[in-house]
């Protein structure tokens, strides 16, 4: 997870560099970008959460993966103390994620900042969107590196990728670690294992 802040008078170099949502770029684009949002960002915050945290936090009562985003982002954004809070909501209930994160935020940035609070932001905002290419840089990165660590190209990891599917299939209990268990991808293949097929009776 990502958390920039810009100086007002910045935000004009953003456009110019041609940000936007990390999603509507290429590798290559995202690459670049990430190098020149590094020299103009005034501060910034990072976390990369592991997928044992993950599923430790949906295990807990009370919470899930929103709540556990909410809290990390009040924690980075605190950290900045903005004037301005522009955040992302992974949920289309705004008005309670809104709540939530304004809960967790620290007391003077609760106070003095201004908040907005948007579904799918990273597409109507470029810090939002700056944000995101600076997330989807890192997470790159760290599974670029996990491939290199375990000497086996899984794809990008997203579910979508035949690679990614054939790695979760053969190798997910080799490296537990590299994936949430609470995952419903992760569970079904787990069934799948354990059920026996009809030739083994």
């Amino acid at each position: 997870m990502a958390a920039l802040a810009f100086k007002e008078e910045d935000i004009k170099k953003l456009e110019w560099m041609g940000v936007k949502d990390s999603k509507l770029l290429s590798h290559e684009r995202r690459e670049e970008l990430f190098e020149r949002i590094r020299e103009i960002v005034h501060d910034f915050r990072i976390e990369v959460i592991e997928p044992d945290a993950i599923d430790l936090s949906l295990n807990s009562d009370g919470t899930n993966l929103n709540w556990l985003e909410a809290e990390t982002s009040a924690r980075l954004v605190s950290e900045l103390n903005p004037d301005k809070i522009i955040l992302d909501c992974p949920s289309i209930n705004l008005e309670a994620y809104k709540n939530y994160f304004s809960s967790r935020l620290s007391e003077g940035v609760k106070k003095d900042a201004e908040l907005l609070v948007e579904h799918k932001a990273d597409l109507n905002h470029i810090v939002v969107a700056a944000a995101s290419v600076v997330a989807k840089v890192i997470r790159d990165r760290n599974v670029e590196h996990l491939k290199s660590e375990i000497g086996i190209d899984f794809g990008s990891g997203y579910m979508t990728d035949p690679k990614t599917k054939e790695f979760l299939e053969k190798y997910h209990k080799d490296h537990p670690n590299l994936f949430r268990r609470s995952w419903r991808s992760y569970k079904n293949v787990e069934v799948s294992k354990s059920q026996k097929k009809l030739g083994e009776f």
